[in-house]
Formats: C-alpha cells, sequence, structure tokens
C-alpha cells in the first residue's frame, strides 16, 4: 500500500483531481468530510463543541452551524486552537480507521489524504508522497471570484489567509500544474497516478 497526500489551495483544483484519481482507482480519505462527520449531533466532538462554545453554535435542527463557529475562531487564535483539539484527534481517528480497512482489503491499494491543511498541519512529512495541486495566485483570485461571486479584494483577502502556493509548491513530491486545460491537468494525474501505483505494487512485493 501506498499513501499519498493530496493539497493545494482555495481555487487550485485539488477537488478536480481527487475526482480524476478516485476515476484511475485510488481510495481518496477524504478529511473535509470526515470533519463534517465527526461533528454530528451526539458524537464526540459535537458534544465538546457545544460544551466550549455554547449552544447559539447550533442550528436549529441540532447540527454545528459552520459558519457561526468560523466566525467565533476567525480572529481569535485561543479559540481556534481549542476547536482543532477537538476536532483534529477525531479526524486522525477516523482517517486511521479508513487505512486500515483499506489495507484488509487491498494490500498494493494507492490512497491519497485529500487534505486542505496537510502542509499547516505537518501531515506531508509522514506521506509517501506529497501531492500539490497549483495555479499561479493571480489565476487563484479570478477563478474564486468568478466561483463565489465575489470581488477581488475579498478573494484577495481568502487567499492570502492561506499559506502561499508557491510554498506548497516546493515542498511536493509531485506537483500538478492545473492552469491549463482540464485535458492537460488529467494527463498529468494519469502519469502520476501510474508512477503511485507501481509503487504501491512494489511496495507490496
Amino acid at each position: 500500500m501506498l499513501i499519498a497526500g493530496l493539497t493545494g489551495s482555495i481555487a487550485t483544483g485539488k477537488s478536480t483531481v481527487s475526482a480524476i484519481l478516485k476515476d484511475l482507482g485510488a481510495f481518496i480519505v477524504d478529511a473535509d468530510k470526515i470533519a463534517r462527520d465527526v461533528v454530528a449531533p451526539g458524537m464526540k466532538a459535537w458534544e465538546e463543541i457545544v460544551r466550549v462554545f455554547g449552544k447559539d453554535v447550533l442550528q436549529k435542527t441540532g447540527e454545528i452551524d459552520r459558519e457561526s463557529l468560523a466566525r467565533i475562531v476567525f480572529n481569535d487564535n485561543v479559540m481556534r486552537s481549542k476547536l482543532e483539539e477537538i476536532i483534529h484527534p477525531e479526524v486522525m481517528r477516523v482517517i486511521d480507521e479508513e487505512i486500515r480497512s483499506i489495507k484488509s482489503h487491498s494490500s498494493d491499494a494507492v490512497v491519497i489524504l485529500d487534505v486542505p491543511l496537510l502542509i499547516e498541519v505537518g501531515m506531508h512529512e509522514g506521506m509517501n508522497e506529497v501531492i500539490v495541486v497549483y495555479c499561479p495566485e493571480d489565476m487563484q483570485i479570478m477563478r474564486l471570484m468568478i466561483r463565489d461571486n465575489i470581488s477581488r479584494e475579498e478573494a484577495l483577502t481568502k487567499v492570502r489567509t492561506q499559506m502561499p502556493i508557491e510554498k506548497k509548491r516546493c515542498l511536493a513530491t509531485l506537483l500538478i500544474d492545473n492552469s491549463a486545460t482540464v485535458d492537460e491537468t488529467c494527463k498529468q494525474v494519469e502519469v502520476a497516478y501510474a508512477r503511485l501505483r507501481q509503487k504501491a505494487i512494489e511496495a507490496k512485493e
């Protein structure tokens, strides 16, 4: 089995690359989905969030109001750290469970950990490969303006709150340049997957 981390920055096209990898046969472990699942009503992380942040962060359905919670932690490093301390251990627990399950069924699997903050939280250091989906910052801003129907200033603020994509690019063992056509991106992903597949088979042997 081979484990590769997949990351990028806002509007670089990580979701597109993840979908292509899945179509090619990779097992995708989606950290964002897991993060949503572990804060479902009644879950351990949900109970802890309500205890720390209060019931004001709940919707009428009992689910966490993600926008309300985001507003609280956006400019408060202490509260952000508290939220991370609640969610991250649960996310890592589920990730480990999913990887063990995949390995038990497919010992030569290519497992892709789709983690937006892979590098920021240091997870890339334990990966067999680090895949970074890249496009220049100006293109990020333009795509974000179109996607979210926001101003250039708003898009720039969102982009600049993240680690610069150029820094992430330097840490990639596999770089997918998503600044051209979808077909060109597909070709790059196919080449990358062939490399990952071969390494997974070699690891099994």
